[in-house]
């Protein structure tokens, strides 16, 4: 789950990481209020899941009543990469000394959190070749490791002691949150020598969210996520063309990284995990058919308890009813796969013995359609 800035910074704030002082806003009566408190100048920040946004113009600065007026509902209504802001951030602005670069992250590959830290705040740390990567080992983060990075940075040294605060603070988030990023970028020195988190990206293991049931109110479904919940299936809209529908979270996954590697750009993830029905896939087809981007369906189902006949018919009926009107191309295997496959021979649908091979054709047929 990836938490809007002001979300994670609420976070920030419970865990003794300081931020400016700000207040969010869903349209101009709010932010005409919100100026009672904070004054003028202050900045407007579109409060968005993508990144990028400063970049397409949707954070700006606001000195009086008539920018407020203007820049207010032109935000409201700007959309960054597709998507529309969930509300302004009023923030007030400060005497910035030094702005730096600070991130823990859950590093996979190595099993353990590792830093990033950078003296550049502000820019896209994979941009730079100026920054440190450091792994965290099972002790934590001690306080001499926290001074290392104070002084590889360039911190001032009288801002030595609030930063080892910060990023002992930081580390604790991630632990005690179960949270997978938590970025601060630009994380501000100012003028008394305190540091101010500017920004927060913060993502939360979503299989570990029953167990931080205080965060549940940051939860956000559109309404095809809530369509797909309500029909009792994982659903996450993504930007590729290929929509990609699966029976286990891991298999979808996969395949979704095979479809990268073909060259292709996957649209959708949609796992009906182990319930699947000839009802259930044909509401998944519906939700994907609601996506205006997508131009071929990959359906890689390995069915164990799943009767793999059950979804051809769900296919079947999606292509009867006019909702299916995109070319789908299935690797169908397990429980019932042969007959699974004798119902959908002659339909519009193609079957492969193998996903690599559905693979190549999806990616193939969409590029021949451009």
């Amino acid at each position: 789950m990836r938490l809007l800035e002001y979300q994670g910074k609420e976070l920030f704030n419970q865990f003794g990481i300081k931020t400016p002082k700000s207040m969010l806003a869903q349209n101009i009566e709010d932010a005409r209020a919100a100026v009672q408190n904070l004054g003028y100048p202050f900045v407007l920040k579109s409060q968005l899941t993508v990144g990028g946004r400063g970049k397409a113009g949707a954070i700006q600065k606001c000195k009086d009543s008539d920018e407020l007026e203007t820049k207010f509902a032109e935000l409201l209504n700007k959309e960054v990469k597709g998507e529309l802001p969930r509300g302004i951030l009023l923030e007030k602005m400060v005497e910035i000394v030094k702005e730096i670069y600070l991130s823990i992250f859950l590093n996979r590959s190595k099993r353990c959190f590792s830093i990033i830290a950078s003296s550049e705040g502000g820019v896209d740390i994979e941009q730079t070749d100026n920054k440190l990567i450091l792994d965290i080992t099972i002790d934590g983060i001690s306080e001499e490791l926290a001074y290392e990075i104070a002084t590889k940075l360039g911190i001032p040294k009288d801002s030595h002691e609030n930063f080892k605060s910060l990023l002992i603070n930081l580390f604790r988030l991630i632990v005690g949150k179960e949270a997978e990023l938590a970025e601060i970028n630009p994380l501000a020195i100012i003028s008394d020598g305190s540091l101010l988190a500017l920004d927060a990206k913060v993502i939360i293991d979503d299989n570990a969210l029953f167990r931080h049931k205080d965060l549940l109110k940051y939860l956000y479904l559109t309404d095809l996520e809530k369509q797909a919940s309500d029909n009792g299936f994982s659903f996450v809209e993504l930007d590729g063309n290929i929509a990609i529908i699966g029976n286990g979270a891991g298999l979808v996954m996969s395949t979704l990284d095979m479809v990268t590697d073909a060259n292709g750009t996957a649209g959708s993830f949609l796992d009906f995990g182990g319930r699947a029905t000839s009802e259930t896939i044909y509401e998944a087809i519906k939700v994907i058919s609601r996506l205006p981007k997508i131009q071929a369906i990959l359906v890689n189902l390995f069915g164990g308890i799943v009767r793999t006949d059950l979804v051809a018919l769900g296919i079947l009926e999606a292509y009867k009813n006019n909702i299916l009107r995109v070319p789908v191309f299935a690797r169908i295997s397990g429980a019932q796969s042969e007959k699974a496959k004798e119902l959908l021979q002659g339909s519009e649908a193609r079957l492969f013995d193998t996903v690599e091979e559905a693979i190549n054709a999806a990616v193939l047929k969409v590029k021949s359609d451009r």
